[in-house]
């Protein structure tokens, strides 16, 4: 009975002493004042650093943390986090219990639920204003729960207390949901572990699913050396599981501690199998998601202008670590990168007059220049950024920059404008009217005396981001690592297209810019349809290349792989197009320019936020009983800060959502529609993709030689019995420049004492413009002499460079046409991996019809001037199947055998046969010359007459 007294007195002070409720700066959205001094614009809630040493997963005087268990289920990029914690007051009087948990600043919080002495209190999501009027009827005083802001660069605290009698049992239970964002080539998941105290039952579980496979992953372990060895990492071609499990004794800090040494992050690293440049469409459960990740491509030269805050705030530690940053972001720079600094307190200066190359005496001139900055005065920010715009335009109007390169504004400074215009709209104002829409502006706000919405709303206004620099020992670091994230920007101007009738709701589908490394996702719903699959259409400028690419993603070959996975997070593609949407819609309310454009998009977001569990800026958690009759209240921050909102990742320019990239099909132009069909029904139609005219010299099989004359109406075929390693020359004309050569593999193993030789690589070379296609088994690379990229097999792509066109059909086969006048086909031949003999080879298809000059030779070459060719004698051969004549041809006489060969362009499997008279002896008498002849050093190598 006692006890129960206790349960109840316990209960009630729950309802009257304390209620749940997020805030940031101590104040609600609706009661922020805009009248407030200057100065206090940046009040903010942050752990000190005292505060962050004591920081505790569960907190308490006198209790005991049965359990700490924290379980994170990513699934195709999008992960769902569960952090639960079982807690007994072990004290003789009733006491606050506190449950904090460190979460990443681009998430959203989809739930919180506490059990307290089978009392259980459950949350939903609800409109702000809603869910404080259901609170309202059961508000007490006092705020036990909040998220404030972490002294951290990628963590806020969620807090929470709840007040009990001795003898309860709590458990907590949060949730939350992230997409995870690729930087440098891999995407991080950090879990923060300072549960404070020994825990008997303590686990971390982070479970893996990637469809398409995991390329790498690995923990990194900042807990201490104690702990190497304890975090296990195993994996398979999609899945990986991470768990982390030390049992008491590990935990301690000694031997005899009672201490935890458990105290840090546990980071997961990982990055995908990446099948193409084209990217990975993935379609479940009614919505779809591509991600866009393009490698091995040639970066994009740049154009930035250094914009530095020189003031006297910057004195000391700022400064020292933004030279030091800047020292190593200028030896980055290539000879054809431009650049100039700009450096500004109450007066701007710039280093020099114009953009100037990136080249070494240049690069140690700026550093020079740098490192004799000595900061003093105001700041004079607008000024100086209408300087870098104008250093910009000026190149720009005076052709010195590059129409594929990319433009840039990098501005660093620690404080507000105090000299000059001061007033932020009407610089964000000044700026969006002078900036170029090929320019873009990143920001990076050191401290925390700058107003960093602002530097965020004018870096998204003009196609760039910004990033929070934490004024500490690794400033320095934190500023390269930015720079390295933009500093490879491989593609202009992406746009994701889909066929008509096919999707709807489409988060931001046209991007501005693509950095190496990063990655661009587009999500929407799946409209109903008879297809099976659903395709998308990419297009983007490269370094001096148009791409146009192509990739397909089937309606529910995903969704029956998820219902197999033990682990999986099966409503991932649901909730990533939620999250997407949300945070772009967020991102767009910032930069309204009207309050009717404003509140129209806070519905927006509110609507969604709602259906999905998020709690955004706009929604709150309303967590209640069972029975409702007790409510507790959690809201988020009043205004996200920490540039996590344009949903695009570095991928991006952070620009508000453009809506849904809808177009009436239009196919590339390698493709032609076998019937003619109104827009909405071509994609729907059946098309067939343009192979070389019938009338053809191919190179085939081992490797088969197969020469059309058009005149004798007859196929003359031949085999060249060369070594593995050669080259051949196929094509040579110096006329033209053209160079046609095929490399030499052979098989895995002898067959009756005879290796088998393949063509492994096909090289078309073009000399007036230096342009080189070479393609193998696994891959097509492409060169100018100056960039080099590089194509996989795994995706229908087009790409186009002056008079250079490139046509890639998925798993098939690859046609180079230069000026209209040449074509070449190649054909990908793939077997079964475990074959123990045969290897993947390549066919090679010439029409007759290319327009070579006089001087055109080679194996294939020369019989662009079709030789005299009888054929007479016709008899029965020793086989009985195979007819044996004589030929004559360029004064000589053969003896040839009737057979057949392969053309694979139809029936790729099988082949169609092709009757023709068989030449032995590798061509002799029907070749100029000996085989040998052919043979070049390298495969852009032209033939040598002699």
């Amino acid at each position: 009975m006692r006890r129960l007294l206790l349960l109840l007195l316990g209960l009630l002070l729950l309802q009257q002493g304390r209620c749940f409720e997020f805030v940031i700066d101590g104040e609600w959205e609706e009661e922020r004042s805009d009248l407030r001094d200057h100065r206090e614009r940046h009040k903010r809630a942050i752990l000190t650093s005292e505060e962050q040493e004591d920081f505790e997963a569960v907190r308490g005087d006198d209790i005991t943390v049965k359990s700490y268990k924290v379980e994170s289920r990513i699934t195709s990029r999008f992960s769902h986090t569960t952090v639960r914690s079982s807690v007994v007051n072990s004290g003789s009087k009733s006491q606050s219990i506190g449950f904090n948990v460190q979460i990443p600043k681009r998430a959203f919080i989809t739930n919180f639920t506490m059990n307290v002495n089978g009392i259980i209190f459950v949350g939903s999501v609800k409109e702000k204003t809603v869910a404080r009027n259901l609170y309202a009827q059961a508000r007490a005083r006092g705020k036990a729960a909040g998220i404030v802001r972490a002294n951290s660069q990628d963590m806020e605290t969620f807090k929470t207390e709840v007040h009990v009698p001795p003898g309860s049992n709590i458990e907590f239970e949060l949730h939350y949901q992230e997409m995870m964002h690729r930087k440098l080539g891999s995407y991080e998941h950090s879990l923060y572990l300072q549960p404070g105290r020994l825990v008997p039952q303590f686990q971390v579980d982070v479970y893996i699913f990637e469809p398409k496979g995991i390329a790498t992953v690995q923990a990194v372990n900042s807990l201490g050396d104690q702990f190497e060895g304890l975090i296990k990492v195993t994996s398979s071609k999609d899945k990986a599981h991470i768990v982390f499990k030390p049992n008491l004794q590990q935990q301690r800090k000694c031997d005899n501690c009672t201490d935890s040494a458990i105290d840090g992050a546990l980071m997961v690293k990982y990055d995908v199998t990446r099948e193409s440049n084209a990217g990975e469409l993935q379609v479940s459960d009614g919505h779809f998601v591509h991600f866009f990740a393009p490698s091995n491509l040639s970066p994009l030269p740049k154009n930035i202008v250094f914009v530095i805050d020189v003031s006297g705030s910057m004195w000391g530690v700022k400064m020292k670590q933004t030279v030091a940053a800047m020292q190593a972001i200028l030896e980055d720079l290539t000879i054809d990168d431009h650049f100039n600094i700009i450096d500004f307190n109450h007066n701007v200066r710039c280093w020099r007059e114009d953009l100037v190359p990136g080249s070494s005496i240049q690069v140690a001139d700026a550093k020079k220049y740098i490192e004799d900055i000595k900061p003093n005065g105001g700041t004079n920010i607008n000024e100086a950024l209408m300087r870098a715009v104008q250093t910009l335009v000026k190149a720009s109007n005076q052709g010195l920059i590059d129409a594929r390169s990319v433009s840039m504004i990098i501005l660093v400074s620690d404080g507000d404008p105090t000299v000059g215009e001061i007033k932020l709209s009407t610089i964000q104002k000044n700026l969006k009217r002078a900036m170029k829409e090929e320019f873009s502006l990143f920001s990076l706000g050191i401290g925390f005396d700058v107003d960093y919405d602002f530097l965020e709303r004018i870096a998204m206004e003009n196609r760039g981001m910004a990033q929070r620099i934490y004024a500490n020992h690794d400033a320095a670091e934190q500023i390269r690592a930015f720079y390295s994230q933009v500093s490879s920007p491989l593609l202009r101007r992406i746009t994701i297209q889909f066929p008509d009738d096919t999707v709807s709701d489409v988060t931001r589908s046209s991007f501005d810019k693509y950095f190496g490394g990063s990655e661009l996702v587009v999500a929407g719903k799946v409209l109903p349809s008879e297809s099976n699959t659903l395709t998308s259409f990419t297009t983007a400028f490269a370094a001096r290349l148009d791409l146009t690419l192509e990739t397909e993603g089937d309606f529910a070959e995903l969704d029956t792989e998820l219902a197999k996975q033990q682990h999986s997070f099966t409503g991932f593609a649901r909730q990533m197009w939620a999250y997407i949407t949300v945070k772009q819609l967020i991102a767009d309310r910032s930069l309204a320019p009207t309050a009717a454009k404003k509140r129209k998009i806070t519905q927006k977001i509110m609507a969604l936020a709602v259906e999905h569990q998020f709690v955004t800026p706009l929604t709150a958690l309303l967590v209640e009983s069972e029975d409702g009759s007790e409510r507790l209240l959690a809201d988020s921050p009043r205004d996200p800060k920490q540039g996590c909102c344009s949903g695009s990742g570095l991928g991006g320019d952070g620009s508000p959502p453009k809506g849904p990239s809808l177009l009436t099909y239009s196919p590339p132009p390698w493709v032609q529609m076998t019937t003619i069909a109104p827009p909405k029904e071509a994609v729907k139609g059946t098309v067939e993709l343009s192979l070389p005219p019938t009338r053809v010299i191919l190179v085939d099989n081992d490797p088969h030689f197969i020469v059309h004359l058009p005149r004798g109406n007859m196929d003359v075929c031949f085999n060249i019995d060369s070594a593995p390693g050669h080259i051949l020359n196929l094509v040579s004309d110096s006329g033209t420049g053209l160079v046609v050569n095929g490399q030499l593999v052979g098989s895995k193993q002898p067959v009756k004492s005879k290796l088998s030789t393949y063509f492994g690589a096909i090289s078309v070379y073009y000399q007036p413009d230096g342009v080189g296609v070479t393609v193998g088994t696994d891959s097509i690379a492409f060169t100018d002499g100056r960039n080099n990229h590089s194509f996989s097999w795994g995706a229908t792509a087009g790409i186009t460079q002056d008079g250079v066109r490139i046509s890639i059909v998925k798993n098939s086969h690859v046609s180079v046409f230069i000026n209209n006048d040449v074509e070449v086909m190649v054909l990908l031949h793939r077997v079964w991996k475990k074959n123990p003999v045969n290897v993947d080879f390549l066919g090679v298809y010439i029409p007759n019809d290319n327009r070579y000059s006089p001087l055109v030779h080679g194996l294939i070459g020369q019989f662009s001037r079709e030789p005299e060719v009888s054929v007479y004698d016709v008899h029965e051969g020793v086989d009985p199947l195979k007819k044996e004549a004589t030929m004559e041809v360029k004064g000589n006489k053969l003896l040839v055998t009737r057979g057949w060969q392969k053309d694979y362009r139809r029936d790729e499997r099988r082949g169609s046969s092709v009757y023709c008279w068989f030449i032995h002896n590798s061509g002799k008498g029907f070749i100029d010359g000996h085989y040998t002849d052919y043979i070049v050093p390298n495969l852009n190598s032209s033939l040598q007459t002699r």
